[in-house]
């Protein structure tokens, strides 16, 4: 299968709503485990759509156990974007709580924002 094949198929295997903010860059099967790589997407938070941000790259990776995947386990590795707002000079990132706030979404999503909201760096 090539390597679009295997990321148009992982979609269905992850949290309905993640690929709106994440996209799968790599996907690694290994003994007794399945680790599923996500990149959080350039498109800024839209708290901050009057803002001019430019990307600064990505926090640290973190890794979270999601749901086993025909017995094996599975690892998401997210990579979180942030921002640099040009005229406050701080940066910015997506708010996990207000995205979740006022949405319908799956229990497996507002899972995964719980877990990575643990991650928030001011």
């Amino acid at each position: 299968m090539s390597q679009s094949g295997e990321h148009a198929l992982i979609k269905f295997l992850l949290p309905e709503g993640i690929l709106d903010y994440f996209e799968v860059t790599k996907v690694d099967p290994l003994n007794g485990l399945i680790n599923i790589h996500l990149q959080e997407l350039n498109t800024p938070p839209a708290e901050f759509k009057d803002h001019k941000l430019t990307s600064k790259g990505f926090f640290d990776e973190i890794k979270v156990q999601d749901f086993p995947i025909r017995g094996k386990a599975a690892y998401l590795f997210i990579k979180r974007r942030r921002w640099l707002d040009e005229t406050t000079q701080k940066t910015v990132y997506r708010n996990w709580e207000l995205l979740a706030k006022g949405t319908k979404m799956t229990s497996d999503f507002a899972s995964f924002l719980k877990v990575i909201n643990r991650y928030q760096t001011s």
